[in-house]
């Protein structure tokens, strides 16, 4: 059994709201007005210190207030950075956890009608917010986002996308090659819509009134909040179109072609991608050789793809699966303050 942490904080966490006008008129209808944890280090109200930024992206069905709290058998990230700060492996750094949470379970931290332009909110309104209520080094050089599975994709995405806002990226067990990924949640959906009246407002409509999530549930859910991530229809409910025929589960192609376009594979092969991640400092990818999900595959195509267009990396691959591995923050946070400082 892993120890626990007993450790108090000596550092302190702050919680500020953004009112987003960016997230404005989502069509799930989720809140506008956002709250983000600040990690302040120890030293922060004695001193005149500006410190680096390091913005936390949470996966799918968390949230980044739930990384600021309390952890059975383990740590927050504020206890984490602390003790590495104390082994001497980096510096104190500000640290920003955004609650990103949606009605439809998730995130993936980009820009959607449906669930609400995130990419946005995090580089247009939450970074400008932060830089002027605390002391965090200005600018994009002293600025890293990182994140695992869903966080770990949009903090990949951000690196290819949103460079000019950052300065270094790390991405554990992000989503990436979308037919290993995601293709055979799609027959397993369909039937969880079928249980639930065979329709999405049945089947959110029976969510909410439902106890508990079952296994088969989230799995649908999770597939519906990547459609209304990926390819969003204004005219649909909850903004949401399958990439899929509901009687047969054949692929359209049309559709499937939206979601492919923000495959990472397929991302990195444009030329702006490209450029984008070389103006980075660092970029840093692990993931696990036994991932339930099947990202390890996604990764090595990723990892082939950076060292064919000559683009600097750390690739590193560890023996466990998708589950229960915030350990990896030990290698990638002073890897960030590393290329940060």
């Amino acid at each position: 059994m892993p120890t626990h942490n007993f450790n108090a904080l000596n550092g302190r966490v702050e919680t500020i709201i953004i009112h987003s006008a960016t997230l404005e008129g989502n069509l799930l209808g989720d809140p506008i007005d956002r709250e983000v944890a600040v990690y302040l280090p120890p030293n922060y109200d004695t001193s005149t210190k500006e410190y680096p930024l390091l913005v936390d992206l949470v996966g799918y069905t968390g949230s980044g207030l739930s990384h600021a709290g309390w952890k059975s058998f383990g740590e927050s990230v504020p206890q984490r950075v602390e003790r590495l700060v104390n082994a001497g492996d980096m510096g104190e750094v500000i640290i920003a956890l955004p609650d990103c949470f949606t009605s439809l379970g998730g995130n993936q931290y980009i820009d959607s009608l449906a669930m609400g332009n995130w990419a946005a909110y995090l580089t247009n309104e939450m970074l400008p917010t932060i830089e002027k209520q605390f002391r965090v080094k200005p600018g994009a050089e002293h600025r890293g986002v990182f994140g695992k599975s869903s966080g770990g994709y949009g903090a990949i995405v951000h690196g290819m996308c949103h460079a000019s806002h950052w300065g270094a990226v790390a991405c554990h067990s992000g989503d990436m090659a979308f037919d290993l990924v995601y293709r055979n949640d799609f027959a397993k959906t369909i039937m969880a819509l079928d249980a639930a009246g065979g329709s999405i407002e049945s089947f959110m409509s029976g969510l909410a009134s439902n106890q508990k999530i079952s296994g088969a549930d989230f799995e649908a859910l999770m597939v519906l909040a990547m459609a209304a991530t990926y390819d969003p229809d204004p005219a649909s409910p909850y903004g949401i179109q399958l990439p899929f025929t509901m009687d047969t589960c054949e692929i359209v192609p049309e559709r499937w072609q939206a979601w492919l376009k923000w495959d990472p594979i397929q991302i990195i092969e444009s030329e702006t991608a490209q450029r984008n991640l070389r103006s980075l400092k660092a970029v840093y990818i692990d993931c696990g050789t036994k991932d339930q999900y099947a990202l390890a595959f996604g990764a090595r195509q990723f990892v082939r793809k950076l060292e064919q267009f000559g683009i600097q990396h750390c690739y590193a691959e560890f023996p466990d699966n998708h589950s229960s591995i915030d350990y990896r923050m030990d290698e990638s946070l002073p890897f960030l303050y590393r290329a940060l400082s």
